[in-house]
């Protein structure tokens, strides 16, 4: 069919939907897979972001905020460790490599990962189309009835109310994880998600209005980020960290407990029975959800007990305790009803600002994909069921591939949503695309 995209006659190889560091990890493989061949042995692949361009978590780009995986799981090199797109070529290009390595650490600054991301992206920006919002994915049947293809629609940028249809064999779904607020919240300008943190404080600090109070729910790592940015922005505001436990738990580091991140830890967890892929994820849950580091809690309490040394005790924890309601009044103000759970006794703050440090959740697939969802198997507890080399498994009359990067815990494991094996799983499916394709001709 004729691409409405390239002007010419184009059926993609692969087409990626969402174009955050899992896609862009696969654009690299495909990149490099392709420099120097000829254009028969080239996978025509194309990546479609609904974004205007490469941005990943930018609304909680802490100036300090450090990454909690080693820079050696960049976007390469646990797949090709001699490939230039990784985080020490990217350093030795910005002329800091001397300046990194002097500071004794694996973990960069969160900023500078991102500009990392944002350097590589440019390098592959020949394979991406920005400003591309999917709106359909729909299977393509040959004469004989078999899904061959996938139509993917998406809006189009140039022109409002007119779409543009790409054909691909297969495709590539890695659109991320979505803010989690709970049941009833309403999302306003005095109550954020904290994904939204860092624009969300600029527009409230020039509009010039007062935060004497702001009120931040959550547990996690980055609910005790938000914490500390709030407290360190607003110097004459009190900051007050609702959360259902004692306090915050440390994550576990540990070098045995991060094997649950290893390359071999997914085959581990793929071949395991449904009870032990539970078990698994329950013993090695402080890892990743719900903790924080602990340097950050140890800087938090720090601070809390010196305020409460000099008498003036901004930064409070309202530990034990659940957001019961919320109300605004009329001059903008909240009333955040906390209750103190072992006794049910509630008292209500007045703040200007609630901060939901509530988690992201998967997207819902069935909606993403659409039609298409129509062709994927799903399992006795209706997850979609996905292969080793990260490929839903369709009906037979299927020929074309559906690959999911993230949204598959259920059967790869802890690794799903995190960058631990971004750069091993686009490797993955590379050579699955790869050998589909040589099985095919």
């Amino acid at each position: 069919m004729k691409s409405p995209l390239t002007g010419s006659d184009t059926t993609h190889d692969v087409l990626g939907i969402g174009f955050g560091p899992s896609n862009l990890a696969l654009a690299i493989a495909i990149d490099e897979h392709n420099a120097g061949l000829p254009a028969d042995r080239r996978i025509n692949a194309l990546f479609l972001e609904r974004q205007p361009r490469f941005g990943w978590h930018r609304g909680m780009l802490i100036d300090d905020a450090t990454m909690q995986v080693s820079f050696l799981k960049d976007l390469v090199t646990l797949r090709d460790p001699a490939s230039d797109f990784s985080f020490l070529c990217f350093l030795r290009e910005r002329g800091r490599l001397i300046d990194f390595l002097n500071q004794k650490t694996l973990f960069p600054l969160r900023v500078e990962f991102h500009e990392y991301f944002e350097w590589a992206a440019e390098r592959v920006r020949h394979l991406v189309a920005y400003e591309h919002h999917v709106s359909a994915i729909d299977p393509v049947r040959d004469d004989t009835g078999a899904v061959t293809h996938f139509d993917v629609v998406c809006r189009d940028p140039e022109r409002p109310g007119r779409t543009l249809t790409h054909r691909a064999r297969d495709i590539s779904v890695a659109v991320g994880l979505e803010p989690h607020v709970p049941p009833g919240v309403e999302l306003s300008e005095r109550v954020w998600h904290n994904s939204q943190l860092l624009p969300s404080v600029t527009e409230l600090a020039a509009s010039g209005a007062p935060v004497r109070r702001a009120v931040v729910l959550g547990a996690g790592q980055s609910a005790a980020e938000t914490v500390d940015y709030l407290h360190r922005s607003f110097p004459q505001a009190e900051v007050c960290a609702v959360f259902a436990k004692y306090g915050y738990t440390p994550a576990d580091d540990s070098p045995f407990a991060n094997r649950i991140f290893d390359p071999e830890a997914v085959d581990v967890y793929f071949g395991a029975p449904s009870e032990v892929k539970q078990s698994l994820f329950d013993y090695h849950r402080s890892t990743n959800y719900s903790v924080v580091d602990m340097e950050l809690i140890e800087s938090l309490y720090a601070t809390a007990y010196q305020e409460k040394v000099a008498g003036r005790e901004r930064l409070r924890f309202l530990n034990v305790s659940r957001i019961r309601d919320v109300r605004q009044r009329g001059d903008g103000v909240l009333d955040v009803s906390v209750e103190f759970l072992p006794t049910g006794r509630e008292q209500v703050l007045e703040a200007d600002v609630l901060v939901h440090a509530t988690g992201y959740r998967p997207r819902d697939l069935t909606a993403l994909l659409g039609e298409a969802a129509k062709v994927c198997l799903r399992d006795d507890g209706d997850a979609i069921r996905v292969s080793r080399d990260h490929r839903v498994q369709t009906a037979p009359d299927v020929t074309a591939g559906i690959y999911l990067q993230g949204g598959t815990e259920h059967t790869h494991g802890l690794t799903s949503t995190l960058l631990s094996t971004t750069a091993i799983r686009a490797g993955e499916i590379h050579r699955s695309l790869l050998d589909r394709r040589t099985a095919s001709v």
